[in-house]
């Protein structure tokens, strides 16, 4: 059987909940990132996995080399797998972006698929850069496959998955070290959980 396990990296010390726009700001996992990471891997330790891919950006890698541990399967980094670029906005809070930016505020909330801030990406964009992509590794993967990405990223593989306008990609739940498991092995790819949130410790 042909599985994709799809997860978001682990925690930064710069976290989304806090209401800042990271994007493709390259941070490291907080301390509680790699905590989260090793519980991800400890209930993974009987999965085999035929090839790891991930994001370059340092909190996916880093979430992926963890879950690599004890492993001989080799980590193939993609830039494509980042997340969005938020250009101007990036490591800026959603305060500081509404009012040094309103207009552009109201137009995203208005249009989330299609908004490009000055410098970055629409979700339409991110959507035409991870889809490509995510087919290929479907392609080239014999059996199980590990992918480590981002909200962001994620969303828009599920939404592919779903036949969901991307527009509603925020009704997708995505928590650190969330998985996602899809059944590739047939031609149309099956969503068989999504967002697998880690066991409490």
């Amino acid at each position: 059987m042909k599985m994709i396990y799809l997860l978001r990296h682990g925690e930064t010390d710069i976290q989304e909940k806090k209401k800042y726009f990271i994007g493709q700001t390259d941070l490291p996992l907080s301390i509680e990132g790699i905590r989260q990471a090793y519980c991800r891997q400890k209930e993974l330790a009987d999965v085999v996995f035929d090839r790891i891919y991930c994001s370059d950006l340092r909190r996916a890698y880093e979430t992926a080399q963890i879950l690599a541990e004890n492993r001989q399967t080799l980590i193939h980094t993609n830039p494509g797998l980042r997340e969005i670029c938020l250009g101007e906005w990036e490591g800026l809070s959603m305060s500081q972006v509404r009012a040094s930016f309103p207009h552009e505020w109201q137009e995203r909330g208005e249009n989330m698929a299609e908004y490009r801030p000055s410098g970055g990406e629409s979700f339409a964009d991110l959507y035409e850069r991870v889809i490509p992509i995510f087919e290929d590794i479907v392609h080239e993967s014999g059996e199980n496959c590990l992918i480590v990405a981002h909200a962001g990223v994620n969303r828009m593989i599920l939404c592919r998955i779903l036949e969901m306008p991307i527009a509603n990609l925020f009704r997708l739940v995505q928590d650190y070290l969330g998985m996602n498991i899809i059944d590739c092995k047939d031609r149309i790819p099956k969503l068989i959980s999504m967002n697998i949130r880690i066991p409490e410790q």
